[in-house]
């Protein structure tokens, strides 16, 4: 079933790409394994997945350890992260998804060994439910970056609501797509910014056809018949 489900959001990828003329190569599937326990995650990575994402700390560590045999896997937090959690997990990824503000980012430099490769976090439906910075705030957050060694900002990162249509979540991935090329246009060596973070399970199609680099799919790796 899993196989199955792979071969199927990865033909989908294709054809989003070939939509707007992108090289599938430029995509990189993140598999959202929150959901499911390690023997199922560990599936996922004897199918060829090496990119695995979990949304909370422990789990992140607990699968971590389960799957320590694959030294290849790249480990993706993509949830919100406490301050006093920074500590615990920072040296054990490879990528952050959800900066979203100074004094985490001030954290992150103080507690990491190496340089951590982030997306910033950018709420561009305004929910209040939704953490990250406004689209206003951006520039100056990332200015504010400078000096932060540790901080590698790669890219941005948004949510789509769950429950948008295809038009709401267009805008939605356009305006961060625009926000992605006016920061990379800046030259900043510590925020080169040319990746972008978006799209989920009912919405990758979407988001691949508006830029994004980096999709991130749970449900649709995992669901039944």
């Amino acid at each position: 079933m899993i196989a199955e489900n792979l071969h199927k959001i990865e033909q989908e990828i294709q054809e989003s790409c070939a939509l707007v003329s992108r090289n599938p190569q430029e995509i990189t599937m993140v598999a959202v394994t929150k959901s499911v326990d390690s023997n199922t995650a560990n599936e996922l990575v004897e199918l060829g997945v090496s990119d695995l994402a979990e949304n909370r700390v422990d789990k992140l560590l607990e699968k971590k350890q389960s799957l320590s045999q694959h030294q290849h896997i790249k480990w993706h937090l993509i949830g919100n992260l406490q301050r006093r959690k920074v500590k615990l997990i920072i040296n054990e990824i490879d990528y952050f998804h959800a900066l979203d503000s100074l004094r985490l980012a001030q954290e992150i430099q103080k507690r990491a060994e190496h340089q951590i490769n982030c997306f910033v976090e950018v709420n561009i439906s305004g929910e209040e439910s939704k953490h990250g910075i406004s689209p206003a705030e951006l520039y100056s957050f990332i200015k504010e970056l400078e000096g932060l060694d540790k901080i590698h900002v790669i890219g941005l990162m948004t949510m789509a609501p769950y429950e948008a249509g295809q038009q709401e979540a267009q805008a939605i991935f356009s305006t961060l797509k625009k926000l992605q090329e006016s920061v990379k246009e800046q030259n900043l060596q510590y925020a080169p910014c040319t990746e972008l973070s978006m799209g989920m399970s009912q919405d990758f199609k979407t988001a691949i056809e508006e830029g994004a680099t980096f999709v991130r799919i749970g449900t649709a790796l995992f669901r039944k018949g």
